[in-house]
């Protein structure tokens, strides 16, 4: 799902995570631009130009040809650039007044140019100083322990801040969090503001924004993943999958524009384009959608656009209707598949394994301060509805209650449900969430989900291997597993498993978490992960912030399969790999 919280992580797609700065930030809200020189001396034209040429420059040019290898700020520096080239915005409507306990709005600046919170003057210099110097301000940011806390319109306290946490309201997914400011705020976007139209892109509430996620891990499992049989290396541990190794997880870009929810005046439209490149597609992918990277080729990277939809805000309805369509992440879990999104760098084993997108509609209604309803329709789990052959009518619903505090914060859902016939990723997801909030520095988070699928063919059995096979004949690699069935004698059987994780989290200070993963997989079919065993994960992981653009987060994990030996584990066969695993693995992430 993707994190619906506030400050520069916003993973929301709603969910959350992706899934805003005023959500109980103690640091600058959005719209509070650094105080920074900026105004581009040169016209569009020209700004195009110079970034083209330094596109070409810093990104293309190879050490054979005796040049230096790009620099991280070189490229991010570069693709900043590419901005410029957005078309301008037209001013959006000024919202009414708000409640006492409403964020505050955008101011304007009639007379357009630098952004109001821009120093005065500074819109004489160019594109990269302003970027440059937004960042020296964003590396030297610290968090203002004395802000008031924000307040949820029509509802409770937001329960914790962002940075440090990955979220600052109880993730949901499938919308925006309803009643708080969802704009995302950045490095990029600051310079931006201070240029010459950077108050209309601030008007536009239009943003531009992502992540570089770099990751490494030291493990006890040696043998290469297999792409053939979806075992070996770390798995069924999962996006740090190659054991030993250094990885690009994650490189993103995210165009967005949100629906002003706070205000309750008149209808507000949004939308989010996201792509992603490194490993981690491995996990996002939809059939059909840039599908045959993996399915075909097994590349080792790829490129997915991971989310892509509309949104609509009706604050008519009840307390307001937030009507999403496109492809979103599945709508329940406290994990995401963007990085920034998440309280560790590995996931966890109930994460790995139950759906990550869909493509349909979702609808989450506010009825008051306590009660949200979510419907959804969609094609079906992790794939596209052009896909006539695994495409199915699927529905989902979702109940969210928050307490009057806002410590407490439950989220039971059936996200998906149809005829439960085995297809691609058809399985059948009843999951519930709980969030609870101890005191100032201690949380927890707790999801337990059970997921079943009908008519799996049995892979012990040789008719219903054939059925298998006969079905993704057309995939070299990915296919779906197979059941190890009690009969060997049955050709097809009723798949299950049932999951649940628990994270303890303590705030050491304003820019350090510490969490404490527990986690237990039944895959009592061993058609989750190709192995029949119950698994225990546990996970000690620590997150660091650098400013508010670089996130550090070491980790130590341990995995233990009780009934096999499924790690390290390349032939999927019993008795060639080992019952343990543990792993010292860490992430860096720069924000922009």
């Amino acid at each position: 799902m993707e994190s619906t919280h506030g400050g520069i992580l916003k993973a929301s797609e709603g969910q959350s995570n992706p899934k805003s700065p005023t959500a109980r930030l103690r640091l600058p809200p959005v719209g509070e631009i650094h105080t920074m020189p900026c105004n581009p001396r040169h016209g569009l034209k020209d700004r195009w130009l110079r970034a083209r040429q330094t596109l070409t420059s810093r990104l293309l040019l190879s050490p054979t040809r005796g040049r230096t290898t790009p620099t991280t700020t070189g490229i991010i520096a570069s693709i900043c650039g590419w901005v410029l080239l957005a078309p301008s915005a037209a001013h959006a409507q000024t919202p009414g007044a708000a409640s006492d306990d409403t964020p505050p709005t955008l101011s304007a600046n009639p007379t357009g140019g630098a952004a109001a919170g821009c120093a005065p003057g500074t819109d004489h210099e160019s594109f990269w100083t302003r970027l440059e110097n937004s960042y020296r301000s964003h590396l030297a940011a610290s968090p203002d322990s004395s802000a008031p806390a924000t307040r949820v319109v029509g509802g409770a306290e937001v329960p914790e801040s962002n940075p440090p946490w990955p979220y600052s309201t109880w993730n949901i997914g499938g919308s925006p969090t309803l009643g708080v400011e969802n704009l995302t705020a950045s490095a990029l976007m600051d310079a931006i503001y201070c240029g010459s139209r950077g108050q209309r892109w601030k008007d536009s509430r239009v943003t531009v924004y992502g992540w570089l996620d770099v990751g490494g891990n030291l493990s006890t499992s040696h043998t290469p993943f297999n792409y053939a049989t979806g075992t070996g290396g770390n798995t069924p541990g999962a996006y740090a999958f190659e054991p030993n190794t250094l990885q690009l997880d994650q490189f993103t870009l995210t165009t967005e524009r949100t629906p002003d929810e706070v205000q309750r005046e008149h209808i507000d439209w949004g939308f989010r384009v996201t792509g992603l490149y490194g490993m981690n597609y491995k996990y996002t992918f939809s059939d059909g959608v840039f599908s045959n990277q993996y399915l075909d080729k097994a590349r080792h990277n790829g490129f997915d656009p991971v989310v892509y939809y509309v949104d609509l805000w009706v604050p008519q309805i009840a307390q307001g209707m937030n009507l999403r369509v496109g492809r979103y992440l599945s709508v329940p879990d406290i994990e995401s598949q963007l990085g920034p999104s998440n309280l560790t760098y590995t996931r966890s084993l109930l994460y790995t394994y139950d759906p990550f997108t869909q493509h349909g509609v979702v609808a989450t209604l506010k009825l008051n301060k306590n009660w949200q309803l979510q419907t959804e329709l969609s094609s079906g789990n992790d794939v596209a509805p052009w896909v006539k052959k695994e495409a199915r009518f699927t529905v989902a619903g979702c109940v969210i209650w928050t307490s009057d505090s806002g410590r407490d914060g439950i989220y039971p859902c059936m996200n998906g449900l149809n005829d439960s016939h085995f297809g691609w990723d058809n399985i059948q997801h009843a999951v519930t969430t709980w969030y609870h909030k101890f005191d100032e520095r201690w949380h927890m988070d707790t999801e337990i989900w059970y997921l079943w699928e009908s008519r799996v063919p049995n892979a012990n059995n040789a008719d219903g291997a054939a059925l298998l096979s006969q079905r993704y004949n057309d995939l070299k690699f990915g296919a779906p597993n197979g059941a190890q069935c009690p009969l060997s004698t049955s050709v097809t059987c009723y798949a299950y498993a049932w999951a649940a994780v628990n994270y303890i989290n303590y705030q050491i200070g304003p820019k350090d978490i510490v969490s404490w993963r527990s986690d237990f997989l039944n895959d009592a079919r061993g058609q989750r992960t190709g192995f029949k065993t119950r698994y225990y994960e546990f996970d000690l992981g620590y997150t660091h912030w650098v400013g508010d653009v670089i996130e550090l987060r070491p980790e130590l994990r341990f995995e233990h399969a009780r009934d096999v030996d499924a790690y390290d584990n390349p032939s999927a066969l019993p008795g060639h790999g080992r019952h343990s695993q543990f792993m010292l693995a860490a992430d860096v992430i720069l924000h922009y």
